[in-house]
């Protein structure tokens, strides 16, 4: 059998996304101590850098960009789309763990968002789609086992074979 010469070795994802993190928290780190970015923005990737915010990626580019983070009302000026915003927040809300807090704010934004778009009906049914869509994927286990279990208990009841 002849070997395929296509082939390559493949590296270790966990590493060099280790390497990524790192990295990205590496700059996050210098974003906040440079006066040169606005006070607030800097208080927003400090508080992201320690809640292990999955936005500080996007949040340190767009400093290190020049940009602003808040907008005139005070709120996180997001660069991302409507659809975007809804997935990203549906994910942090449906995720597994018991993070009240960050399930929280993700949930309070998510109405915000709905409340302020343009077509919010249809941004609604996004979030509901995702939502139950995520959430059977996390449980679909869970469910399955359940089952499993009704029909045990059923087919083996009275002790007698099933034919």
């Amino acid at each position: 059998m002849a070997n395929d010469s296509s082939a390559s070795v493949r590296e270790n994802p966990h590493v060099n996304q280790t390497s990524i993190i790192n990295a990205i928290k590496e700059r996050a780190r210098a974003v906040i101590s440079d006066p040169l970015i606005d006070a607030p923005s800097r208080a927003i990737i400090r508080y992201a850098l320690e809640t292990n915010d999955p936005l500080l990626p996007e949040l340190v580019r767009r400093a290190d960009a020049g940009e602003t983070l808040l907008d005139e009302a005070g709120y996180l000026n997001r660069s991302r789309s409507d659809e975007e915003k809804i997935e990203a927040l549906t994910d942090l809300i449906c995720r597994a763990g018991d993070e009240a807090g960050t399930k929280s704010a993700a949930l309070l934004v998510l109405m915000s968002t709905l409340e302020n778009a343009s077509h919010p009906k249809a941004l609604a049914n996004l979030a509901k789609h995702l939502a139950f869509t995520r959430c059977g994927e996390l449980s679909f286990n869970g469910v399955v086992e359940a089952q499993i279990a009704v029909f045990e208990s059923e087919l083996l009841a009275d002790d007698t074979p099933v034919s």
